[in-house]
């Protein structure tokens, strides 16, 4: 499977071109979040990133709306808001949590992560989305502050076993990957094309 990932794009025009343009050669899209800047057009963002006409999981980031973002993505078939769910497609599954980006604890992520691990079908392999990023990792790390991740999501890497982590969020980790076990974090900055 070739997923075509991406965060932080905040409403620029010449990057959703730049997605549209490689989601010729991908399977699915992931959006990690903040798509929009502090929630403007975000059904037109949302309606603009469905033109791929591929599946797209998306999560809101710490700039969008979750309920007006769950409300938007209702009209688009082919857009799957991922926010605290599970979709499974092929071997794979995926799994989001969307919002946050600047607490260093989750409790609902918490509770939501013992819940996905009792239902979750082991033969799958799962790919975790959040826009914060893991707390201690080089995808969390912002000059000047340190690391400014989320410790919860740490511990839901540990349980849950993801072969891949996305994320978001800090602009200044783009293209930063690093590993939690024998998880792969990564955070795709405006898009990164992955082969699983």
């Amino acid at each position: 499977m070739k997923i075509l990932a991406f965060t932080d794009i905040h409403e620029n025009k010449v990057k959703i071109n730049s997605i549209l343009k490689a989601a010729k050669d991908v399977d699915l899209l992931i959006c990690c979040g903040d798509f929009t800047y502090f929630g403007h057009n975000t059904k037109g963002i949302i309606a603009a990133l469905a033109k791929a006409d591929k599946p797209l999981i998306l999560i809101h980031g710490n700039h969008e709306d979750a309920q007006e973002v769950k409300k938007t993505c209702e009209n688009f078939k082919n857009v799957i808001y991922l926010h605290n769910k599970v979709y499974i497609t092929g071997n794979f599954a995926f799994f989001g949590h969307g919002g946050g980006g600047f607490s260093y604890e989750d409790e609902e992520l918490d509770r939501i992560t013992k819940e996905v691990k009792k239902k979750l079908d082991k033969t799958k392999k799962l790919i975790f989305i959040t826009h914060a990023p893991p707390f201690g990792t080089k995808t969390a790390l912002q000059p000047h502050f340190g690391h400014v991740g989320c410790q919860s999501i740490v511990k839901s890497i540990i349980d849950l076993k993801p072969i891949l982590h996305l994320s978001g969020h800090i602009h200044e980790t783009e293209g930063k990957r690093d590993k939690i076990g024998n998880t792969i974090t990564l955070n795709p900055g405006k898009g990164k094309v992955v082969t699983l």
